[in-house]
């Protein structure tokens, strides 16, 4: 059966967010932010959350855009969890009171963060930005805030359920059967990890520094790549990743005017990502054209390859399941 490949092109453009997608939604500088679920449902507490390639990948992409001064409360993940810059800065801080440490990324900076630890982030631009996350796994789980955190949710009139579901008490009453989940106690809070600044800083590609990471693949030096997680083999070449996380995928960044790869048969899921530029993908003799924000997703054991059509640089994120 051929696959219609315009089913697996996601434009950013059509994708519906959530305006409330976690129990913080109605506190100061987490108010205005939308949250959005491309491939899997994420880690979202919004049961209504619209997903739009539910198809299980590995891992789950999903995206942020927020106001100034807005993002996401101190919170932990059980599986990875990678930050693709795309526009603005953003301030990432964390420890159990958020004074732990911080770093600021700017577009196109690439962050992984450790797990089990507590991390919120926070849009500190002059004007509305958006961030990419990918999580590791096909079940990401859920997060663990932290009991501060959702005293004050619950102070609001949001209420996170033991099912993991959201309840604006505003508007309805806890369900009959069902009960507010409990914070965890304080003595768990040690088992949390602690990190400094510099700790965090090797985790950061920063795009700045691109020219000390970029590598070529020796085809015709026509391609630049950035290899952050896992090991990428691209015209023969094994390229060595930069960042040393078992995240369940693989990230990369291919750059550069005339930047394309040949057709090549995968049989793990893979995205495409553009970060800038116009790319061509051609799918078991289909073609998509991804812009700026947008995804595509190769159906597994398909035939595909990549080309920029811009006429100028471009780049494009490639996510490559890995378990």
């Amino acid at each position: 059966m051929t696959v219609d490949i315009q089913n697996r092109l996601v434009k950013f453009k059509d994708l519906i967010p959530s305006e409330v997608p976690f129990v913080e939604g109605k506190l100061k500088g987490h108010q205005d932010r939308s949250n959005y679920s491309i491939v899997g449902p994420g880690v979202s507490e919004d049961t209504k959350q619209s997903v739009k390639i539910a198809e299980e990948h590995g891992f789950n992409i999903g995206a942020v855009r927020a106001a100034p001064m807005n993002g996401s409360g101190l919170h932990s993940h059980t599986t990875a969890e990678v930050f693709l810059i795309f526009s603005g800065s953003w301030r990432f801080y964390w420890g159990t009171e958020g004074k732990e440490g911080e770093v600021v990324c700017n577009a196109g900076d690439v962050a992984s963060f450790p797990t089990n630890m507590f991390r919120g982030f926070q849009n500190v631009s002059d004007q509305d930005a958006h961030l990419f996350v990918v999580l590791g796994e096909n079940d990401p789980g859920v997060i663990t805030w932290t009991p501060s955190l959702l005293k004050k949710a619950k102070d609001s009139g949001m209420v996170l359920l033991d099912d993991n579901s959201l309840i604006d008490l505003d508007k309805n009453s806890i369900p009959e059967g069902k009960s507010a989940i409990k914070p965890i106690q304080d003595n768990e809070l040690d088992k949390f990890d602690n990190y400094t600044s510099e700790e965090i800083e090797k985790f950061v590609i920063r795009a700045k520094d691109h020219d000390k990471y970029l590598q070529d693949d020796g085809h015709f030096n026509s391609n630049t790549i950035l290899n952050y997680i896992d090991n990428f083999k691209i015209h023969e070449k094994d390229l060595s990743p930069l960042i040393e996380h078992n995240t369940g995928f693989g990230l990369t960044l291919l750059k550069g005017e005339n930047s394309h790869i040949h057709p090549y048969t995968l049989a793990e899921s893979e995205i495409f990502l553009c970060l800038e530029g116009e790319w061509e993908i051609t799918c078991n003799d289909q073609k998509v054209i991804i812009g700026s924000k947008d995804t595509f997703s190769s159906p597994k054991n398909s035939t595909r390859s990549i080309k920029n059509i811009s006429g100028k640089d471009g780049s494009v994120f490639i996510v490559r399941q890995k378990n």
